[in-house]
This record gives C-alpha cells, sequence and structure tokens, in this order.
C-alpha cells in the first residue's frame, strides 16, 4: 500500500476591498479574506497555527505568526473543509498575501499546508 497523500491540505482565497474600513488618505487599505482549507489527504489533521507574509506595494513586510485561526484549531478529516474570514490593513492600494498552516496529522506527524500567494487589490487599480 502507498502512503502517498497522507498529508496534504489545499488552501484557497478569495479577497474584499472594504472601503468604509480604509482611510485612503492615510495609507490604510483594509482587506477581508475568506479562507478555505480543504483536507484532500486520508489521514485527519488540526490547523495548530499559522504564519502570513503579507507585502504590501512598496515591498514592506509584515509577518503574522500565532496559534489557530479566527480563535479556532479545527480538526479535518479526509475530505473535511473549514472557511473562515479575516482581514488586514496594508499601506498601499496593491498587496499579496502568502504563507502556511502548520498542521499535526493524527499519527503525530508535523506538517506545513502551504497558503498560495493570493493579491490584495483596491477596485480598479489592476487591469
Amino acid at each position: 500500500m502507498v502512503a502517498e497523500n497522507k498529508y496534504e491540505v489545499a488552501v484557497s482565497s478569495q479577497t474584499q476591498y472594504i472601503p468604509e474600513q480604509s482611510d485612503e488618505e492615510n495609507a490604510r487599505f483594509v482587506f477581508a479574506y475568506t479562507i478555505t482549507i480543504r483536507n484532500n489527504g486520508n489521514l485527519p489533521a488540526q490547523l495548530i497555527s499559522r504564519h502570513w507574509i503579507i507585502t504590501d506595494g512598496r515591498n514592506q513586510v509584515q509577518e503574522v505568526r500565532g496559534l489557530g485561526v479566527v480563535g479556532a484549531q479545527p480538526l479535518l478529516k479526509p475530505g473535511e473543509s473549514f472557511e473562515y474570514t479575516s482581514g488586514t490593513a496594508i499601506a498601499t492600494p496593491v498587496g499579496t498575501m502568502r504563507g502556511s498552516y502548520q498542521m499535526v496529522a493524527e499519527d503525530g506527524t508535523h506538517f506545513d499546508a502551504p497558503i498560495p500567494e493570493f493579491t490584495l487589490s483596491v477596485p480598479r487599480v489592476l487591469h
């Protein structure tokens, strides 16, 4: 028996600019992002912590590390997914986010689930 795909977590994202929370004149651009984390592996796995790398249009980098997501450390059985929405503020109308979730599988194996880079953009800034 081949043990491939034991530890496979897919991460997808959607973003939205929040103009009512932004203050463009003072270089504060607020974005909401919705993340879907899906366990495509064949073992249950728990999300323990997160590591974000947030880069604005001037290449200013914020790194964010912390336990869980939105106060939760979801345990995902094979085929299950978890979705949450959070937010961030950057100093430019366009930026990017990427990172990883630190996971622990039911067998005790620690692994990272990469978060593919996605763009934060005020509407009509990128064409």
